[in-house]
């Protein structure tokens, strides 16, 4: 028989308490970690508005508008990862509202829902930025062929190739704005939370199901499988760094989908999405410790796919490769 969650019994107990303190915990040490790096970095910006290139590049936490929507490696137009981005944002789009229909709103009671509707929400605010980085780069292209065909003209050929090489040089690179760290946040929050959800399904749910009415079909497997293909992907285009403090910003995802769950049961009598968020069972404190320590390792596994690929990438197209973060 279901506990009734509403009762004050089942929350003024040592479980309960124990549990509260490791979220507490988590949700301290993560504002703390991004207040220390992002707010730095803000600091920095607004005690001094003549910030040189060299000192942005110092800051970890630093992301240029550029990175957001270029591809990591010259040969590849820009247009390609907006085209990649544009699909993956329909199927995602498409996928969530089918599987909404077909089980209903209560799918949404679920972590994977959760970040599969933000893995959706990155995609679509990808393509906007793939959209505005496109427009500038033919503008950029389209103003450079300009200057290259008067330099032709006026000065010849191999001047025209050095004034070229130079003024890409010492071409400025704009940091990004709002937008541009919103949609890297939520790159990083996904990378962790989708490895999560991922291991979790396949490793303790699906091994060890015990959660009655819990429907297994094709299209909650197809969720489980296809937002880590499309991540994966995107990972090896985009120009996005990954820096590690941001795992703050995970732990806060998963912090607030267990606040929400516990005020639905404090004001509902309902089923628990997963049974090791049950707070009546003895080895609650114990499954809310694993859980949390378990992000460590995912976002871990994510930071090293990170590093192959840059590995990869600058070793085997040096001269190519544009991702030097």
């Amino acid at each position: 028989m279901t506990a009734d969650t509403t009762a004050s019994s089942y929350w003024l107990n040592w479980r309960v308490l124990l549990c509260s303190i490791w979220v507490m915990i988590s949700l301290a040490l993560s504002v703390l970690l991004i207040w220390r790096f992002e707010g730095l970095r803000n600091s920095r910006r607004s005690n001094n508005s003549r910030v040189t290139q060299q000192e942005e590049e110092e800051t970890i936490g630093t992301l240029f508008e550029d990175e957001t929507w270029r591809p990591c490696l010259k040969g590849i137009h820009p247009a390609w990862l907006l085209a990649f981005r544009l699909v993956a944002f329909v199927v995602l789009l498409v996928l969530l509202i089918i599987t909404a229909c077909v089980d209903g709103g209560t799918i949404f009671y679920f972590y994977t829902q959760w970040t599969f509707t933000l893995v959706t929400v990155y995609f679509g605010l990808g393509s906007l930025l793939s959209i505005r980085g496109c427009y500038r780069y033919h503008k950029k292209t389209a103003g450079e062929r300009v200057g290259n065909v008067e330099l032709d003209t006026e000065q010849g050929t191999v001047e025209k190739s050095i004034v070229s090489h130079v003024a890409q040089q010492n071409q400025p690179r704009h940091p990004a704005g709002i937008l541009g760290y919103v949609f890297q946040i939520i790159f990083q929050m996904n990378a962790g939370a989708v490895i999560l959800t991922d291991c979790v399904f396949w490793f303790i749910i699906v091994p060890f199901l015990t959660i009655k009415d819990y429907n297994l079909n094709f299209l909650i497997i197809n969720m489980h499988t296809i937002n880590a293909v499309f991540l994966l992907a995107e990972t090896a285009l985009n120009s996005l760094p990954f820096p590690w403090f941001r795992i703050g910003y995970f732990y806060l995802w998963t912090i607030t989908y267990v606040i929400f769950q516990w005020i639905c049961h404090a004001c509902v009598r309902i089923w628990w999405p997963y049974p090791f968020l049950d707070l009546s069972s003895p080895y609650a404190p114990l499954w809310y410790l694993s859980v949390g320590l378990l992000h460590f390792p995912c976002y871990g596994i994510f930071a090293l796919i990170m590093k192959l690929k840059h590995h990869l990438f600058s070793t085997r197209c040096p001269d190519s490769y544009q991702c030097g973060r």
